[in-house]
């Protein structure tokens, strides 16, 4: 009798394993779709792009590549991407942290509300108060105009993810370090940020992930100086005509960096947006 019910036991848990590997097998298949979809077409010519039916056996050719780099500034719009992204988060983090630990101490609900007010606004409701002030400042197609209007996108990010990470953290030890001898400044730097580095590394990703893929402030406020990768994905569509093939691979090439970004640090990332997810 008990034997059969260990047996039936094993049954049961060999179905919902093989039922939730299953489903998350499907999942993956769907979610990874588009992304090979996307690595495959950069090998292809515009013909075999839009070739119906699909073609999957096909030669690769890297044509797609030598073009993105040969016919464009690309070297140079990678470069604009990654100053604006660097600067922004960093920026972002340092008026940020500050903000967001102020707000898990002392219960700022104004601020939080304002703060979230901001997160949920899309962006383009900033675009014609700063274009107009843009053109007054002189601020139009300049590095510091366009990393000002991605701080407006990563610093509510950082602010509320963060304060969820600071309120996690004992005030007990910010206590004990103020008894030692710790300023709240020193405090604040030696016991409460080490103690939020999961996420930290969180926010940062999310941040530069944001301001990486960010396209409708450097379409209006930006311009030739400050060319970066989405917009230098625009530039492959026009309204005669697609280039599929180099469409497909400056998108490989811009998701390239967030993906080992997000590969090197996976395991402080899945950490840190798993930190603080639940109160009680």
């Amino acid at each position: 009798m008990r034997d059969n019910y260990r047996q039936q036991r094993v049954l049961i848990k060999l179905a919902e394993n093989i039922i939730f590997y299953g489903v998350l097998a499907i999942l993956l298949c769907f979610f990874l779709f588009l992304f090979v979809w996307m690595i495959l077409s950069s090998f292809k010519t515009n013909v075999q792009v839009t070739a119906y039916p699909p073609q999957w056996i096909f030669t690769p050719t890297l044509r797609n590549y030598v073009e993105v780099f040969t016919e464009n500034p690309f070297l140079e719009y990678v470069l604009n991407s990654t100053i604006i992204a660097v600067a922004a988060v960093g920026i972002g983090l340092l008026f940020g942290l500050p903000a967001a630990y102020s707000l898990a101490r002392y219960k700022q609900a104004g601020l939080g509300f304002v703060i979230l007010l901001v997160r949920i606004l899309p962006g383009i409701v900033f675009l014609v108060p700063l274009f107009i002030i843009y053109r007054r400042l002189g601020l139009i197609n300049t590095h510091v105009g366009i990393i000002a209007t991605h701080v407006i996108i990563v610093l509510p990010t950082i602010i509320w993810i963060m304060a969820g990470f600071f309120e996690d953290v004992p005030r007990e030890l910010e206590d004990a370090a103020l008894i030692d001898g710790c300023s709240r400044a020193s405090a604040f730097f030696r016991i409460i940020l080490p103690l939020a580095r999961p996420g930290i590394v969180a926010v940062v990703i999310l941040s530069f992930i944001a301001s990486w893929n960010n396209f409708i402030f450097v379409l209006i406020l930006g311009g030739s100086k400050t060319i970066t990768l989405p917009m230098a994905v625009y530039s492959f569509m026009s309204f005669e005509d697609v280039n599929w093939g180099g469409l497909n691979a400056a998108a490989a090439i811009i998701t390239l960096p967030i993906l080992l970004l997000s590969l090197l640090v996976q395991k402080q990332l899945a950490r840190g947006l798993t930190m603080g997810a639940v109160k009680g």
